[in-house]
């Protein structure tokens, strides 16, 4: 019979205290700010808010969805992340696929995209590129130039070498086609670690705001971060002028609480379930045979 030595006990209790703390320092923030969403200006004003709300109301909520370009910035969020992450998941998976096998010059090819994850064409000529092909204030600069990421490559490349080569075989010896292996067997056994490239793309397209404000010079079309971003920006510089009253500056604080918490909603709610396979795609995209 295992019996649990002094030192394992030891760890065990500084591993979940570690644990404890990490989610606290993850989850206070957030519960931080749901309280000043739900807040009394005067309460803010007086910095009486902690964890719990004081002088519950939804006030800020409702200014918040009261805005029109809040409301259009959400959209455009959530159609450049459905979109990004489609579009990306397509060209990735077929990209793995192919260079999960032994071809002559797979290894230049992996190379080649190696050299740009390390080595990005740089702001300007990107720029200059988006705009010579007229996707400026076009939802398309938000989702094409990141259609491709290396790592997210290599990650479904490791992946895909997990699955037996043997069902690749039985399956043309079946007559079955390429896409019919890809769509069939390869998508299906590859979920895992499809979740969780899913996973990284729909946070990167969500949580990005400088591309938004590079590429969109309407404020209408901002995607939501990009709108955050110059909220925050804008109340920052309102604080500082000296013409601002603190209590105005405060005021705001609970509508710009509330803006920020709905953006980290559609997050919290699509990470549980994809939490389950997000372990075991990194764990399973990390062998190498």
């Amino acid at each position: 019979m295992y019996h649990k030595t002094t030192g394992y006990r030891v760890f065990s209790i500084f591993n979940y205290a570690f644990m404890i703390l990490a989610g606290l320092v993850c989850f206070l923030p957030l519960l931080h700010l749901l309280a000043q969403s739900l807040s009394s200006k005067a309460a803010i004003s007086g910095n009486l808010v902690s964890f719990w709300p004081v002088g519950f109301n939804m006030d800020a909520y409702v200014k918040t969805f009261s805005n029109s370009n809040f409301i259009s910035s959400m959209w455009t969020s959530i159609l450049r992340t459905v979109l990004g992450t489609s579009i990306s998941m397509f060209i990735l998976t077929c990209a793995g696929y192919a260079l999960s096998k032994e071809f002559r010059g797979r290894n230049v090819l992996m190379w080649f995209f190696i050299f740009t994850m390390l080595f990005s064409g740089g702001l300007i000529p990107s720029y200059i590129l988006v705009t010579g092909l007229g996707l400026k204030d076009t939802i398309w600069a938000l989702v094409l130039p990141g259609a491709f990421g290396a790592y997210n490559l290599i990650l479904l490349v490791n992946f895909f070498k997990t699955i037996p080569k043997a069902l690749e075989e039985a399956a043309f010896i079946d007559g079955a086609s390429f896409f019919a292996i890809l769509s069939k067997i390869y998508l299906p056994l590859s979920l895992p670690g499809i979740a969780t490239v899913s996973l990284f793309i729909m946070v990167g397209h969500w949580n990005s705001w400088f591309d938004g404000i590079l590429y969109m010079s309407d404020a209408s079309k901002y995607p939501l971060a990009s709108f955050l971003q110059t909220v925050v920006v804008q109340s920052n510089m309102q604080n500082m002028a000296m013409s601002q009253s603190e209590v105005e500056a405060m005021s705001e604080q609970s509508i710009k609480a509330a803006q920020i918490f709905v953006s980290t909603l559609p997050i919290i709610m699509v990470y549980p379930f994809l939490q389950r396979y997000f372990v075991k795609g990194i764990v399973l995209g990390a062998v190498k045979e």
